[in-house]
């Protein structure tokens, strides 16, 4: 299946939430190696959600993977699947239509990517909540699922009850990492002390990397902007950004760290992209 690059947003109030808390992690918002629910400690169940069906949209381009998944979700009385598409085009506009409580999508599609639906399907049915189930397991995969504000992130290995928790979970306005996601972010977050002491350019994203080169050699904001076909605006967040995480507090603190870390010549030629370390944007 094709590939596309790469935290959640806070859960909307107000969400209708799943009949059964059962299996559910009780676990706050800081990461451990059981599977994750941030956001709020889960709630237990109270008289108003007792009752209430969940409608599924089911996005997947393998027909024998939404069948098999339709079947395993319909098993479950709180649970009904209302839809399924094969494509961003085609669940964009079912989901327009049916309006479902929870969306479960591939990240892999052919033309546009699960990834891309997520942020599509915000302006289509604001409430809905997004679960991307997928076989993508990399660190790049999932930082792509955290930062396109999807709201739960399970692997297709992950058992049946994890499926069934991650639904349930994300109904009730919080977010959700199966346990092998949750235990490959605390491992990132871990080691991110250590690689930055090592190599503080993968401290920041490539993209901050063109920023910086350039600024480093003298370029104004507006001509970065120009270079990089960027607004001002988003050159000067970039910039924001990586003096931050770099702890720079000037352009000459800039040009410096450029100097040091090979990014610019000594006669401030600019040897922008050319150094690798950064991570991608």
């Amino acid at each position: 299946m094709s590939a596309d690059e790469s935290s959640y947003n806070q859960a909307k109030p107000g969400r209708k939430a799943a009949k059964s808390d059962r299996g559910r992690a009780q676990v706050p918002t800081q990461m451990n190696v059981e599977p994750v629910v941030s956001g709020a400690v889960s709630p237990a169940p109270v008289p108003e959600r007792l009752g209430t069906t969940l409608s599924l949209m089911l996005v997947d381009d393998h027909a024998i993977l939404r069948e098999g998944l339709r079947a395993l979700l319909e098993l479950e009385s709180d649970f009904n699947v209302v839809g399924e598409a094969a494509s961003y085009d085609e669940a964009v506009i079912m989901a327009a239509r049916l309006q479902p409580d929870v969306v479960l999508t591939d990240i892999g599609m052919p033309g546009r990517s699960g990834l891309a639906l997520v942020r599509e399907l915000r302006a289509v049915c604001p409430q809905v909540r997004v679960v991307l189930l997928t076989a993508h397991a990399s660190e790049e995969y999932i930082r792509a699922g955290l930062d396109c504000s999807a709201d739960g992130y399970v692997l297709k290995d992950s058992g049946h009850a994890e499926l069934m928790t991650a639904i349930r979970t994300v109904a009730t306005g919080q977010q959700f990492l199966c346990k092998a996601v949750a235990g490959r972010v605390l491992a990132s977050y871990l080691n991110r002390d250590e690689k930055v002491a090592t190599n503080p350019l993968s401290a920041i994203t490539a993209r901050e990397k063109q920023v910086l080169t350039r600024i480093a050699s003298g370029q104004s904001n507006k001509a970065v902007a120009r270079e990089l076909n960027l607004s001002v605006k988003t050159v000067e967040k970039h910039r924001a950004n990586l003096m931050r995480k770099l702890e720079l507090h000037n352009a000459a603190g800039i040009a410096r760290f450029a100097l040091n870390h090979h990014l610019i010549s000594t006669d401030g030629k600019d040897l922008k992209d050319n150094v690798p370390g950064a991570m991608p944007s």
